[in-house]
């Protein structure tokens, strides 16, 4: 069986100090979320745009698991398909490209895209009534939350106009019968969004499981809610914590 060395330089080509701390936060996302237990194997996807070269993101090679992502590793595409750097030789996972690419190109104030398969997330998506006000987590993202229609495996490319679509402008999303998505403007916002929909989610599950009936969340806590969330009083020092967790957990995510 094929060995990844995942410490292997960005092939022959020289990269911006952006990017390459582009790449840091993202082998440093990937990280954090395999220490929460969010990868579903090897066939999840977190990407990030390339500063100052916005037709091409960054996202990890088809094959590689999120606890072995380093900084190097990362796979460079542009929004077309075209592999512009892959130190492993793997590619991408087909889906990475139609969803992340998809939105890569249409939403240009997202810089992070973060997708998962959890067995909560997946639940919820599976749900008719979607994610319900009854928790703080619901309540903060559900004026910003946006609902995909599930049509299989994601590598076809005529899905990423409906992806489009129904995303918005919004920075979350329930792929129905599938799992969850978030679209944020940093690494950072895109992973708080994560936990958050995350938490959330198994909230949710925890509660139906209980079989008693919920206590939803009144329409003017979750408009207070959300203006908390958006004034940033709330996750505003979340990233440099979660930076100091990759950084205990797995210091070679900058190589």
């Amino acid at each position: 069986m094929r060995q990844v060395d995942t410490s292997e330089a960005v092939g022959t080509a020289v990269i911006s100090a952006a990017e390459r701390q582009a790449r840091m936060e993202l082998a440093a996302c990937y990280r954090v979320v395999a220490h929460y237990g969010l990868q579903d194997r090897i066939y999840t996807h977190i990407s990030v745009r390339v500063p100052d070269e916005d037709n091409a993101f960054l996202v990890n090679p088809f094959g590689v698991m999120h606890d072995e992502i380093t900084a190097s590793c990362l796979v460079k595409v542009d929004v077309e398909g075209n592999i512009l750097a892959d130190a492993t030789g793997f590619g991408i996972n087909p889906a990475a490209f139609v969803i992340h690419g998809a939105i890569h190109a249409a939403r240009h104030d997202v810089h992070c895209v973060l997708h998962t398969h959890t067995p909560a997330g997946i639940a919820v998506s599976a749900q008719a009534q979607g994610l319900l006000p009854m928790s703080l987590q619901a309540a903060a993202l559900i004026g910003d939350l946006a609902y995909h229609d599930f049509e299989g495996i994601s590598v076809h490319l005529n899905e990423q106009e409906r992806l489009i679509a129904d995303l918005g402008a919004r920075h979350v999303m329930i792929l129905n019968n599938h799992g969850l998505l978030t679209a944020g403007r940093s690494t950072g916002e895109a992973l708080s969004l994560m936990l958050t929909l995350e938490l959330a989610c198994r909230a949710q599950i925890h509660a139906l499981s209980a079989g008693s009936t919920l206590r939803l969340v009144s329409a003017e806590a979750i408009r207070s809610t959300q203006e908390t969330v958006a004034s940033g009083v709330i996750g505003e020092r979340e990233w440099t914590a979660m930076l100091r967790l990759a950084e205990r957990i797995a210091p070679n995510f900058r190589d």
